[in-house]
């Protein structure tokens, strides 16, 4: 027969099979039901809306309170093309920062692009690079972000690409580690799509500041080097990874994304002890930006339920 005490715990455990947020079970004749704290948090990333914002539907400083309003995300991760001019005014910045503050918005990082090549072969281009991201950092700083999202973008065969492009990114991390700005780089695109090369160049740099931002979905390296495999990808860089993003595409009818194994995946992020912000970067045209930023957090919040258990 089962006991009082034994009814409750074998209760809570059902409860935190079905919640999005499971309970355990605390001592006491009561068994007081005590809520654990998510595995990981969700963000959501400001390109995943760049149609509307290239369309002038919306504006950047609205982005933070439609992202809550609209989605439930109370995270944003910004996007520097949509703030690039107008934040060479810092009372633009202080209006973001304040309409953030009173709203009560995360901002987790500013994605930069645009900015010079930080492995360019030329050493002046490359401090220039170096230099350009500088006011990023800073902006970074006022608005309470933990990084900056940089591209690891060179020219030269593998060896040259990677001491290059290790040379700008520790020059730019001794400046963001003087803020304690991560500087983070992201798969995207050519060799930097490559999760050996990238993870090298993190070994290279050595700096605690300078880590990855794994992407689900940038694995393309061009026609000549192919694609490579999304899953070992992921795997190399999240040892290195300060934030992740969860890139989609296309979902099928139960609402899973159709080319790429979430379960999978985040059970990788997961065991590489990663437990920060999981931006939602929808970037598909079958559905609406709107309908497909809903459907990856909606496929986020189901692996965060199905894994809890396990690494609760």
């Amino acid at each position: 027969m089962i006991d009082r005490r034994d009814f409750m715990k074998r209760s809570a455990l059902g409860i935190a099979g079905a919640s999005l947020f499971p309970m355990a079970c605390a001592s006491g004749e009561e068994s007081a039901m005590i809520p654990l704290p998510p595995i990981f948090q969700i963000s959501l990333a400001q390109w995943s809306l760049h149609k509307a914002l290239f369309a002038k539907e919306m504006t950047n400083l609205e982005f933070p309170v439609r992202a809550r309003d609209a989605f439930g995300i109370g995270a944003v991760e910004y996007v520097n093309s949509f703030m690039k001019e107008e934040s060479k005014d810092p009372r633009y910045v202080a209006e973001l920062k304040g309409i953030c503050d009173s709203e009560g918005i995360n901002s987790v990082l500013i994605m930069c692009d645009g900015e010079g090549r930080l492995g360019d072969p030329d050493d002046a281009a490359r401090q220039t690079a170096v230099e350009n991201h500088y006011r990023w950092v800073e902006i970074a700083k006022e608005l309470g972000c933990h990084s900056i999202r940089v591209n690891a973008s060179s020219e030269g065969d593998w060896n040259t690409q990677l001491g290059l492009a290790a040379d700008g990114l520790r020059r730019l991390t001794e400046f963001g580690a003087q803020a304690e700005i991560n500087v983070i780089v992201e798969n995207h695109g050519g060799i930097s799509s490559n999760g050996k090369w990238l993870s090298e160049v993190m070994r290279t740099v050595n700096h605690p500041r300078c880590g990855t931002l794994p992407d689900f979905g940038n694995f393309n390296m061009g026609e000549e080097m192919g694609v490579y495999d999304m899953y070992m990808g992921i795997e190399e860089l999240m040892p290195f990874a300060k934030g992740v993003s969860a890139k989609s595409h296309n979902f099928d009818e139960d609402g899973n994304e159709r080319d790429k194994d979430y379960m999978r995946i985040l059970r990788s992020v997961l065991t590489a002890g990663y437990r920060g912000y999981i931006g939602v970067e929808y970037e598909g045209s079958e559905v609406s930006e709107a309908e497909g930023i809903t459907l990856t957090k909606t496929l986020l919040e189901r692996c965060r339920t199905t894994l809890t258990p396990e690494f609760a």
